[in-house]
């Protein structure tokens, strides 16, 4: 199996799993509120459904979604908001409907891709590698929200390194969405998998250093929590500094969420209970954003 096949494979199981969860609620339940603010489950679901399109179209239609973008720069604060509006209004059948049909229409447009491919996407063009791990990362988030809103346990997986490896890569661009110079010397990450394997990123000998359970170190760099409530350390001040204002996504920094909201949370565990977003994205709490954009760059 090529990664490209085993990453795709991966962002099938995302998926799978997300649905999973709500395959079988009903009306009321698709517009509970989730941690972002003003976002139901419905509004979650849809801007999934709505960037899994873009994505598609990204790949087939160079024109029609140069078009998209020339649209979406036109109002930069509200074309996410409202793709995931429409997307909520439609009747939940329908809606779920479409997230399915658009998630295998991606799958195999992403495995139809020439293997150096670049697509046009919102920021520079991604190969099919950063698009397929980016619309990882998003499921997955969202899929948080979700879980979090419903009050359910996610079990965390090995999937969870692509979520990392975003994470690690993006610290200059959390600098850099807010006006700072990211500082010159690499960091070392050293994060516990969930099966008790060690992923590390960067030079054994580093001084600024960050350790951690690979999960808390996902639902930190997707503010999905906050710091605080997560077993995340860092050594050295530069290290800890990036722990306040890490993100894996593109989009300008917020608010984020205040402490002591992830109440099923356990050090080095999983997130049970109903949970909250973390800092840093538009609002109180991550809703879309810029979508799929993987602020680390292309493998």
């Amino acid at each position: 199996m090529s990664e490209t096949e085993a990453l795709l494979g991966d962002l099938r199981a995302e998926g799978d799993e997300l649905d999973g969860l709500v395959a079988g609620l009903g009306g009321a339940e698709w517009r509970m509120a989730t941690p972002a603010a003003g976002w139901t489950i419905a509004h979650q679901i849809a801007h999934l459904a709505w960037t899994d399109e873009r994505a598609v179209q990204a790949a087939e239609d160079a024109q029609g979604f140069a078009d998209e973008v020339r649209r979406a720069w036109a109002a930069p604060d509200a074309f996410v908001d409202e793709g995931a509006e429409r997307g909520a209004a439609e009747p939940p059948e329908v809606l779920l409907g479409r997230w399915r049909e658009g998630r295998d229409r991606l799958l195999r447009t992403l495995a139809a891709q020439p293997p150096r491919a670049r697509l046009p996407w919102y920021g520079p063009p991604m190969s099919v590698m950063s698009m397929a791990t980016a619309r990882l990362m998003e499921t997955w988030a969202h899929g948080q929200d979700v879980a979090d809103a419903l009050g359910v346990r996610r079990a965390p997986t090995a999937r969870l390194r692509h979520v990392a490896r975003i994470g690690v890569r993006a610290r200059g661009y959390a600098y850099a969405a807010r006006g700072m110079e990211p500082p010159a010397e690499e960091f070392r990450v050293e994060l516990t998998a969930p099966d008790g394997e060690l992923w590390a990123y960067g030079p054994e000998d580093a001084v600024q250093r960050v350790t951690g359970p690979a999960l808390d170190f996902c639902l930190l760099v997707t503010q999905r929590a906050h710091r605080d409530d997560l077993a995340v350390r860092a050594e050295g001040p530069d290290a800890d500094r990036w722990l306040d204002i890490a993100q894996a996504f593109a989009g300008p920094p917020g608010k984020g969420r205040p402490p002591g909201q992830r109440t099923g949370h356990t050090a080095g565990g999983g997130a049970g209970g109903v949970a909250s977003a973390g800092r840093g994205a538009p609002g109180d709490a991550p809703r879309g954003h810029v979508p799929g954009h993987r602020p680390g760059g292309a493998p």
